[in-house]
């Protein structure tokens, strides 16, 4: 540590009126001032110092009135939380500015979600999230603008604030959005089952007498699945092979799209 006692921060108070009496120069009172000046600041500096390596205010003013530096500090988290991580051991020598200690406020928790380019067209701010097996959910917060080159995915983030307490840090969850689009439900569905007939998307839903075409809106599409909305229950099963037969039977045999 720097001890502080050596940092006088006023100019004696006799030169002033040496000065005005005549008794010394202007020269050495500006001198003086100046001096008084620097150690001012050298103070400030050395006190700021020493509240970034931890120490309090009365621990900084008890050091300053004896000059006597005590072993131990007493280190203050700026937050209330819990200790994630401790990155130094006993006996270690630390520079400044190296971290001791990782801790978090568990309550609310941030949820970052990779969402696929196509399923964020109808997300807005303020949407809710749900995380389904963990019983959490909260609302969409922030939406990325760039891509990330590995997956060409969309970063979202979610403030978590039912349920905080059933996740963890660093865990990784599947989580849902809710986009409110046209106003009704949507899937997710392979790409496999779409299916498009004289201008109609639709799927074939199975029913007692076999398949029946049903149409649909395809909201966003995917490499492997794409989001769906249609007059669905969402209960159903749907055909996700032998689709070419099911065309064919409902367009006639030899029929074409």
């Amino acid at each position: 540590m720097i001890p502080l006692h050596n940092c006088s921060v006023t100019v004696n108070s006799w030169i002033p009126h040496l000065w005005k009496d005549g008794i010394i120069a202007e020269s050495r009172f500006l001198a003086a001032k100046g001096l008084a000046l620097e150690a001012h600041a050298a103070l400030s500096e050395r006190k700021q110092m020493l509240h970034l390596a931890g120490m309090s205010d009365a621990a900084i003013s008890q050091l300053q009135s004896d000059n006597n530096l005590s072993s131990l500090l007493i280190m203050t988290a700026p937050i209330d939380g819990v200790v994630l991580e401790r990155t130094v051991s006993a006996g270690q020598r630390l520079d400044a500015a190296v971290p001791m200690f990782k801790i978090a406020r568990l309550n609310p928790l941030i949820l970052e979600i990779q969402a696929p380019l196509a399923y964020t067209r109808d997300l807005k701010t303020g949407a809710a999230v749900t995380v389904p097996a963990y019983a959490a959910s909260g609302k969409l917060i922030a939406i990325g603008r760039s891509l990330t080159g590995a997956n060409q995915t969309i970063l979202l983030r979610a403030v978590i604030q039912q349920g905080a307490e059933n996740l963890r840090p660093g865990q990784f969850v599947e989580a849902s959005i809710s986009t409110g689009a046209n106003g009704g439900a949507q899937w997710n569905i392979p790409n496999s089952a779409i299916s498009r007939i004289a201008g109609r998307t639709v799927v074939f839903v199975q029913t007692p007498q076999g398949f029946r075409a049903q149409t649909i809106s395809v909201l966003n599409e995917g490499a492997q699945n794409s989001v769906i909305s249609g007059d669905l229950v969402g209960d159903e099963k749907i055909a996700v092979r032998g689709i070419f037969i099911l065309k064919s039977s409902l367009m006639g045999f030899g029929g074409g799209e």
